[in-house]
């Protein structure tokens, strides 16, 4: 009985899993325990290219900017990682998502270097590539979203996605850095093109 019950236990922990319980254990963390913490994971630009904070490139996608951020984020990628991970594989699902999360940040890395105000949190990035890259795999998929009474095409998502980040990216008065969105999803697109080719094809 210890045995199955062992068994049982390890075969819940996904990658998914791992992730989603990790981030939100450090985010609540930072949000509620420590603010310091948030502060030091923060993501900024000007003090990376100075040669101070340089690991906040991937620390800032384990703090959120607020509870909401952090379960939009962690709701999508439940919604999103479960199947994808399942599809290509628990250590390239990995290797997605940590090539992602510093992948996003870099336009930004470059974009910000001279604003000494700029600062931002989340695993925005890291989620997007999840969902473009489930998109390529599942492009017809009927995503159900909380404030629509009928079901998007997961193209069409992605879609109004990225045309959201691209025009909510202006707004430089909150730490969710809606360029890392962008850019995630893009990765996500890219990750699966070289990894899986023949994804694209039967895509196209």
């Amino acid at each position: 009985m210890t045995d199955t019950s062992e068994t049982s236990l390890l075969s819940l922990l996904t990658p998914t899993v791992i992730i989603l319980v990790v981030t939100t254990a450090v985010s609540l963390i930072a949000l509620y325990l420590s603010p310091r913490l948030l502060e030091e994971c923060a993501f900024r630009p000007y003090r990376v290219w100075r040669g101070e904070n340089r690991d906040s490139i991937y620390l800032a996608g384990f703090v959120h900017a607020n509870l909401l951020h952090l379960a939009v984020n962690m709701w999508c990628l439940w919604l999103f990682g479960r199947e994808l991970a399942y599809r290509i594989g628990g250590t390239r699902f990995v290797l997605l998502y940590a090539l992602a999360l510093v992948a996003s940040h870099i336009p930004t890395l470059f974009k910000e270097r001279d604003n000494p105000q700029y600062a931002s949190v989340g695993a925005s990035g890291a989620i997007s590539a999840v969902v473009f890259a489930y998109i390529v795999y599942y492009p017809q998929a009927e995503l159900y979203l909380l404030f629509l009474p009928f079901p998007l095409p997961a193209w069409l998502f992605g879609l109004l996605y990225l045309s959201y980040s691209a025009y909510a990216s202006r707004d430089k008065n909150t730490r969710i850095n809606h360029d890392a969105h962008f850019w995630g999803a893009v990765s996500g697109l890219v990750f699966v093109l070289f990894t899986d080719p023949g994804a694209w094809a039967r895509l196209l």
